[in-house]
């Protein structure tokens, strides 16, 4: 039974989205018949798609078409197709409410910035929405494919809408946009056809002009003519795809406004034929990471030209995820589906090649310093999960990893491992490495302090990633990755400084390093054991350090142990892990340490052992069990000192 006619409001979200489209996107208004193609696409290839796996589908289906007519005297334009079509819960679910759209997080995106703004309609799935910025009243009548039943749905874009029931010939959806009386240039067939050459061109389907046009007084005609090549970009050779071509399908499919930085346009033809066109882009997309969960992937897949899915991920691995683009295979089934996909020799093929391809691809975009440094802006610590989970590209990957470093200007990532073995100094066996949350929390750490003096360049590891990749990438291109707050540091290894060499007599250095070497090697200072148990299982050991030239103190951890940083880390993961005591190392050439060794009474070093500790604790970014306790002790320390005979301190 039909049901009536019903009135209902658009939620407060969908109200402030159809306010931006009617005033906000104006200067930009022809976005909204890309939009409406582009969902016209969407939904032929959602039919497409239902029907490989449901017989009563296909006969609702018919040649793929878009249509749009033109009728002056009527002031309309329409968008029509014959795709999937909605049913009457789903015009309410996808158009009157926020529940699918993701209108709030793209309310939250917006920018001011017109240009910028209009991609995200695409990127939220809010594009219908566009057709207010042209048009007064809006009325779409549609019919889902295997139904019966049509609905008709029509707003004024002024807070409500109407639905009812409605009669329709065939499955699809038909858009009617009564045109704003400023607005005859969308009556005009050259500028509507301007407009799907430049956004549309690539649309798989034809996508046909219709207009009425009157004969004498009485009579009207339709005048019709295809606008689009409607053959699948990927399919024709490159050389006949112009840039252009490649920008608007690259937008198209990736709903995005960008332009790529790079792409992979290959056919493969032998034992398998496959066709990939995947593209890098430029700016982050703003859907990598919606709703608190990460896409897995970009990657749309056809079978001998008919889209089978979305997001397939398995073309690609997740440190890759920010690609996007198609895949077109002629071997797979085409009611292949997501778990067969998992363990296909075919796919294993094809992922193969374009994991391959990318990343050569990225090689070479490499080469652009400019384009490359504003890729790793946008990707860089998704792309250095590659280190961790591609165990046969390890090192290809490192090789396109960017960093910061001491030797760099500020805390921009432009440095290769390559580059720093070129830059190590004579001598030098190791990449050093430190990490912190910060570029300048790491530039103030106290493990750097020998490093600088022997003019020792450092890389700084800044991104959550880093702790992981450290762990696995062991060395590269045979040298060693080794942290400067880890294990003992043999000063041999770091090699000479050229200034150090040229401004001291040779035979004096050489004496000094011996002796440097030597009381390294010496037996540990009975006051070391001392200060060791007055701290107790606070710390493993506390020993001379050789690290240090202005600071009093540092922490250092074995080489196997997991860092501070990485500790808090999976704490905030909501990770348990194991605790251990660090290592305390002490500058026996700085005051408060020659303090501490001369202190004769008991409870005095222990305090100031339990000051140092809390300092070199505070200097690798951990926390304090008793803050408070710190303060006081600290306090107590200094106006003790300041109450002595500066004669006898």
């Amino acid at each position: 039974m039909a049901q009536e006619k019903e009135t209902r409001a658009f939620e407060a979200e969908v109200s402030q989205v159809l306010r931006l489209m009617i005033h906000a996107m104006y200067s930009n208004k022809e976005v909204f018949l890309r939009e409406l193609v582009s969902n016209a696409s969407d939904a032929i290839d959602k039919l497409r798609f239902e029907a490989l796996a449901d017989a009563s589908l296909r006969a609702d289906q018919n040649e793929p078409v878009i249509t749009l007519t033109l009728d002056k005297e009527a002031r309309t334009l329409t968008i029509a197709d014959n795709g999937i079509g909605m049913s009457r819960e789903e015009v309410t679910r996808s158009i009157g409410t926020i529940a699918s759209s993701g209108t709030r997080e793209f309310l939250e995106r917006l920018s001011g910035d017109q240009k910028a703004d209009a991609n995200l309609i695409g990127q939220f799935g809010v594009g219908f929405y566009s057709a207010f910025i042209v048009a007064e009243r809006v009325v779409l009548t549609t019919r889902r494919a295997g139904s019966q039943e049509a609905v008709r749905w029509e707003s004024t874009g002024e807070g409500d809408y109407t639905l009812e029931a409605a009669e329709k010939e065939g499955a699809g959806t038909e858009i009617v946009l009564h045109l704003r009386e400023d607005e005859d240039e969308f009556l005009e067939p050259l500028r509507v056809e301007t407009v799907i050459r430049r956004y549309s061109d690539h649309i798989s389907f034809p996508i046909m002009l219709v207009e009425k046009v009157e004969q004498g007084d009485t009579q009207e005609s339709d005048e019709t003519r295809q606008l689009n090549q409607a053959s699948a970009l990927w399919t024709r050779p490159s050389s006949e795809i112009s840039e252009e071509d490649y920008t608007e399908f690259y937008r198209h499919v990736a709903r995005a406004f960008d332009e790529p930085l790079t792409r992979v346009h290959i056919t493969v033809e032998g034992r398998l034929k496959f066709t990939l066109l995947l593209f890098v882009p430029s700016a982050r997309p703003f859907d990598l990471t919606m709703g608190g969960q990460e896409r897995t992937g970009g990657v749309k897949l056809y079978v001998k030209r008919v889209f089978i899915m979305d997001e397939a991920e398995v073309f690609l691995p997740r440190y890759l995820r920010f690609v996007r683009g198609v895949v077109d295979s002629d071997d797979l089934p085409l009611n292949v589906s997501r778990e067969l996909l998992q363990d296909n020799r075919v796919v294993r093929s094809m992922r193969q090649t374009a994991v391959k391809k990318v990343l050569e691809a990225l090689e070479e975009l490499s080469a652009d310093a400019e384009k490359y440094a504003t890729f790793w802006k946008a990707f860089g610590p998704i792309l250095k999960e590659g280190v961790i989970e591609d165990a046969d590209r390890r090192e290809q990957v490192a090789a396109l990893a960017r960093f910061a470093s001491t030797g760099t200007e500020g805390a921009e990532q432009t440095l290769s491992l390559a580059q720093y073995i070129e830059r190590m100094r004579p001598g030098q066996d190791a990449i050093y490495y430190v990490t912190a949350d910060s570029y300048e929390a790491a530039l103030a750490s106290p493990h750097l302090e020998i490093f600088k003096a022997r003019g020792v360049e450092v890389l700084v590891l800044t991104d959550a990633v880093d702790e992981w990749l450290v762990n696995h990438l062991n060395e590269y291109e045979g040298r060693a990755l080794r942290s400067v707050a880890r294990g003992a540091l043999d000063l041999e290894s770091l090699g000479e400084s050229d200034d150090a060499a040229s401004e001291e007599d040779p035979e004096s250095k050489d004496e000094e390093g011996s002796e440097e070497d030597a009381s390294s090697q010496e037996a540990p200072a009975p006051w070391l054991g001392e200060v060791g148990e007055l701290l107790g299982e606070r710390v493993r050991e506390v020993r001379l350090s050789n690290r240090l030239t202005d600071s009093p103190s540092c922490l250092v951890r074995e080489e196997w142990e997991i860092g501070e940083r990485m500790r808090r880390i999976l704490e905030q993961a909501g990770e348990s892990v194991p605790s251990s005591a660090p290592i305390l190392e002490l500058n026996e050439h700085h005051p408060l340490v020659a303090r501490l060794i001369s202190e004769s009474d008991d409870e005095r070093r222990r305090r100031f052992a339990e000051l140092l500790l809390d300092q070199a604790r505070l200097a690798e970014g951990g926390q304090l069990e008793a803050p408070a306790l710190f303060v006081r002790r600290l306090n107590d320390l200094l106006l003790e000192l300041l109450s002595e005979d500066p004669t006898e301190a």
